[in-house]
């Protein structure tokens, strides 16, 4: 069995019905909509959906919480996989059953992450190398050369996404979780209000499991980097980027260092 869920803050009907058609259309048996907007406004549309189970939170819990919601009630129902995905996500058919069929042959997988593009076709970065303070909250005041020499390794730009690749970060627009790796990991950290909780969890993921870029599938992400076009999402962006790394390490953080070596030793960085 394979649940899903989106989590909406004033999401728009017709984007979300399409990521919606895009989960139904690949058999996903239920989709839990965790609404953090602050009124139902959503549940009529949803509850006209069958598939769809519509949650009202009362309040914008936060990305990853909204998700916990979810996610609680996947394994109450004893879900086997769980997708986490974005409203401005959607793809075609057989994505979700050639993934299952994947990690149905991998015991060791406990998450995937497909190749993902933009609208236009371009390829979007969502694998990286675990962030250094630089890397997500310097970045943006340095100048641009070297902003983008920084950038060209972290989000590993010079590697072709052609081939799997066990990676401990994975962008959270669409994260294919084993549920029973849960059991050992944990969920979400509700700390993070918002942004990196997906580095958090693929990392936690990683201690115990491969997590696996697969590019044998694609889905179109239409992506609005909310946090470049606003200075508020731009504070909530660097204030819980604090937290990440208050809870990792700033400076030191020796897995960050093994496990960003050894990746980029892998792909034949600077060879």
């Amino acid at each position: 069995m394979v649940s899903a869920s989106i989590v909406t803050y004033n999401t728009d009907c017709g984007e979300l019905r399409r990521c919606i058609d895009s989960l139904l259309c690949n058999d996903v048996s239920v989709i839990y909509v965790s609404d953090n907007s602050p009124d139902d406004s959503l549940r009529d549309f949803c509850d006209g959906i069958t598939g769809v189970e519509y949650i009202h939170n009362g309040r914008n819990l936060g990305y990853g919480a909204g998700h916990n919601v979810a996610i609680r009630k996947a394994r109450q129902v004893s879900s086997d996989y769980h997708l986490v995905i974005n409203s401005d996500v959607y793809f075609g058919e057989e994505v979700i059953g050639r993934i299952v069929s994947y990690m149905d042959a991998n015991e060791d997988v406990a998450q995937v992450i497909p190749n993902v593009v933009y609208p236009d076709g371009r390829l979007q970065y969502v694998i990286r190398m675990l962030p250094a303070p630089a890397d997500l909250i310097f970045r943006r005041f340095m100048p641009r050369k070297m902003a983008e020499k920084r950038n060209f390794r972290y989000c590993l730009e010079f590697f072709d996404h052609k081939r799997p690749v066990n990676v401990a970060y994975h962008q959270g627009s669409f994260m294919f979780f084993k549920v029973k790796c849960f059991e050992k990991v944990g969920l979400f950290d509700e700390r993070f209000f918002m942004y990196p909780e997906d580095i958090d969890i693929t990392r936690r993921m990683h201690r115990h499991y491969r997590t696996m870029f697969f590019p044998e599938v694609t889905v179109v992400h239409a992506h609005k980097a909310a946090s470049y076009k606003s200075w508020r999402m731009l504070v909530v962006h660097s204030l819980n980027m604090i937290k990440y790394f208050n809870k990792w390490g700033w400076i030191f953080d020796n897995e960050r260092k093994q496990w960003n070596k050894q990746l980029l030793k892998e792909l034949g960085y600077g060879e």
